[in-house]
């Protein structure tokens, strides 16, 4: 804790007071364009990773960064995505996977949960991805299989996403664009899906085509 509280007061001496300007503005409201969906992993920092800052993202964090399909019930996940669609009016949504990601570790090996009733309950939102795996790629082991799932898992959430009424309406109307990341902790590389390709690709090689409906990954990165 001690180093949160140092962490604070160097904020306040150094980050708030270099740019009060920007917080003072930030304080009568927010406009950010972008919505940022990914996992709670502590290696995650997504401004850090995109090169923003405050006010820049509207982030959703969780476990494996899931998104319930509509009729699974009202939570805090439905809650936060229609006030980002309906309320600020984002242009873009973001679903960020990651690699080593222990939520998709456990999805593949569900007896790592057992003494976790309520991960386990979680993962149901992940089932379609654990079954594409199984059924797709029974030949892909250990690392392999966990990448292959990250990214279907990716797919799968931007399906789920696609359900809720807010999103669909703005998509039809193409105010809303929805894009497939994933994250590689190694490396620092951001890989983002294709739709006309029907694969990952490296973000920085050239603009992806974002939109359309899931598909599974052509093969893991």
């Amino acid at each position: 804790m001690q180093k949160l509280v140092h962490g604070v007061h160097h904020f306040q001496n150094t980050a708030f007071s270099s740019h009060r300007e920007l917080f003072e503005r930030l304080s009568r409201g927010q406009n950010p364009e972008t919505m940022f969906i990914t996992c709670s992993d502590s290696r995650i920092n997504p401004n850090l990773l995109t090169s923003t800052g405050p006010g820049d993202l509207f982030i959703l964090r969780n476990a494996g960064n899931l998104i319930p399909p509509e009729g699974s019930g009202w939570g805090s996940e439905l809650a936060t995505i229609e006030y980002a669609v309906a309320a600020l009016g984002v242009k873009d949504i973001i679903v960020c996977g990651h690699t080593d990601c222990g939520a998709i570790n456990a999805l593949l090996d569900p007896q790592a949960v057992k003494a976790l009733p309520a991960m386990d309950h979680w993962l149901q939102h992940a089932s379609d991805t654990r079954h594409i795996v199984l059924q797709n790629y029974p030949e892909l082991t250990g690392q392999a299989q966990q990448h292959i799932a990250v990214q279907e898992n990716v797919l799968v959430q931007l399906d789920h996403l696609r359900t809720h009424p807010a999103v669909a309406e703005r998509l039809a109307d193409g105010t809303l664009h929805l894009h497939g990341w994933v994250y590689h902790l190694s490396t620092g590389e951001v890989f983002a899906y294709d739709i006309a390709q029907d694969e990952f690709l490296p973000i920085a090689s050239k603009p992806v085509t974002p939109d359309g409906p899931p598909q599974q990954a052509t093969r893991p990165i």
